[in-house]
């Protein structure tokens, strides 16, 4: 890889998806690469409190794969960062051990600061010349939980909050038929909008918001009407809220099997979009703005420059 700066490798271990970025995306950002499996980590969690064996052999297969992408590379600078049921979970021990194992590293659950400060760098940072100007609201819909980072993109984050609704929590707590039904709907509101009205972010009047992670990039493939997942063509873009919540409505009619046929829906992601879509749909519910801001960018990008910038 070219650029003046050794290349460092970022990973980002969420409830759904755990993502891996290799290179330096500040001085060669042609060069990373990146690669994402669906592993569903969080499977059962919110029910038992437990990381499932099942989920943890699929992050094995996962950081298996990236370990061996890292070490052809060369790079020997690592960050990995995961979700806080990485911590909290009975078995946390057996987790922390297998990536210990696996890369040489213990995995780090990021305080609610550095996770903000990371994931609007990230974000910000990452749009380039296509970031907007003023106050802006960075929302990460995940599979556990979900972020809000409030603050001015010349400056950084002000306020930010993580709530424990996500696409996976939400599904699981509440969605038994297939298409979700309107009492389940109800119910994946009723969390939605209490979290929300609880969470102390003045989401009203903000400039701009900035939709990253995968729940978000997905539905925006899906409302720009691309016939397949592109990151070049979703990065950057403005998205019409009226057209995705349009949409949210056309994917709760959809069955699992309708949702998971579309061209631009991860097949691991299309049996939860159901909830992910409620609580975008949610939000912007609440946001005056008329359209948003799509970035392919994230707290990955944020890991990565968190260790470019020693």
């Amino acid at each position: 890889m070219s650029g003046s700066r050794t290349p460092v490798a970022a990973i980002d271990c969420g409830t759904n998806t755990i993502k891996l970025l290799v290179g330096d995306p500040i001085g060669d950002p042609a060069g990373v690469r990146r690669e994402a499996r669906m592993i569903r980590l969080g499977q059962g969690v919110d029910a038992t409190g437990r990381l499932a064996p099942e989920a943890l052999e699929r992050a094995w297969t996962a950081i298996d794969e990236m370990a061996a992408i890292i070490e052809s590379a060369g790079v020997s600078t690592i960050r990995f960062c995961a979700t806080s049921a990485t911590r909290d979970a009975e078995n946390a021990a057996e987790f922390t051990a297998g990536v210990r194992a696996r890369l040489g590293i213990d995995p780090e659950v990021l305080s609610g600061e550095e996770e903000a400060r990371l994931a609007f760098a990230g974000a910000v940072r990452g749009l380039g010349a296509a970031a907007p100007s003023g106050t802006a609201l960075v929302v990460d819909i995940g599979g556990g939980s979900t972020e809000l980072i409030l603050g001015e993109t010349a400056t950084g984050p002000r306020a930010a909050v993580s709530m424990d609704i996500g696409s996976v929590r939400l599904h699981e707590r509440h969605v038994r038929h297939d298409p979700i039904d309107a009492v389940e709907i109800a119910a994946v509101v009723g969390d939605v909008d209490a979290a929300l009205d609880a969470s102390g972010v003045q989401v009203a009047d903000v400039d701009t918001v900035i939709a990253v992670a995968g729940t978000n990039t997905t539905l925006a493939a899906g409302a720009l009407g691309l016939p397949a997942y592109d990151r070049e063509l979703i990065h950057g873009r403005a998205v019409a809220v009226a057209d995705l919540q349009r949409l949210v409505g056309h994917l709760l009619a959809m069955s699992v099997a309708e949702r998971r046929a579309l061209g631009w829906m991860h097949p691991g992601r299309a049996d939860v979009i159901d909830a992910g879509a409620l609580i975008l749909s949610r939000l912007l519910g609440r946001v005056g703005v008329e359209e948003i801001t799509v970035a392919e960018t994230d707290i990955l990008d944020g890991i990565a420059y968190s260790l470019l910038d020693r």
